[in-house]
């Protein structure tokens, strides 16, 4: 089972376990935020819909808050003299992705593990 989920306009593909780097999140270290949903996947059931999507809790936990590497920013005009370079450092939060879905789908995941356990066992 996995998640699409979206935070500071990027999206990114989520399922229990994952560690991720992600912008700044308002939230002390070892807090648990939740993430928005807008796909979720689960073997056969499929949720396209962004409502409905919604609805799915994606729970993540706050490992580290750190400022990224360095990113370089030149710009230059050939003939121009002209020559600048800056550069930042992004401010990033490590989070650590919990759960994915409420009971319906994590009982779903359970079922389907057991019936291809079942069917291994037949063969």
């Amino acid at each position: 089972m996995y998640a699409i989920v979206k935070t500071d306009g990027k999206q990114y593909k989520v399922e229990p376990g994952t560690v991720l780097s992600i912008e700044k999140l308002n939230a002390e270290v070892g807090e648990e935020v939740e993430l928005p949903v807008i796909f979720v996947a689960d073997g056969d059931a499929i949720e396209i819909d962004p409502e409905k999507a919604a609805a799915t809790k994606v729970v993540a936990k706050i490992l580290d808050q750190y400022k990224g590497k360095k990113q370089l920013v030149f710009k230059f005009k050939k003939r121009k003299s002209y020559k600048k370079l800056r550069g930042h450092r992004q401010q990033l939060t490590r989070v650590r992705i919990m759960s994915v879905g409420d009971a319906k789908w994590e009982k779903k995941k359970a079922e389907a593990e057991l019936a291809v356990e079942a069917s291994d066992a037949e063969e």
